[in-house]
């Protein structure tokens, strides 16, 4: 790989980086979110793009919640009874993840973009 090829990938990675960060702070885990399509844009394959999606937001999200925390704007009193399933729930997942096809998780996360999407306009 060339100097100016390793300098693009920095760029590209410092930007989506960027952006992830942003949209976690902003809208919670919606880093997670944006980071599956801008890694697949920088050339991950979609089962790649969303576990590393995952490796991405894990700090970014303690950084949000550990802010959120300390200005009131969030309780972990209420947030810890949804831990056990969602702890139940991401390790389920993740299992699943290895037997989709890439296909059919490309069109199941394009479906849940959608719906949300059209849940949030409406609401």
């Amino acid at each position: 790989m060339r100097w100016f090829e390793k300098k693009g990938k920095w760029t590209r990675a410092a930007v989506t980086g960027t952006l992830c960060g942003l949209l976690n702070g902003l809208f919670g885990a919606g880093g997670g979110i944006a980071a599956v399509p801008l890694l697949r844009a920088g050339g991950l394959e979609q089962k790649k793009a969303h576990a590393t999606s995952l490796a991405v937001i894990l700090p970014l999200a303690v950084i949000s919640a550990v802010s959120y925390l300390w200005s009131g704007a969030a309780s972990f009193s209420e947030a810890l009874p949804y831990l056990p399933g969602g702890f139940l729930g991401a390790c389920a997942g993740a299992l699943l993840m290895k037997k989709l096809s890439s296909n059919l998780l490309r069109r199941g996360f394009g479906a849940l973009l959608i719906v949300a999407g059209i849940r949030l306009l409406l609401r």
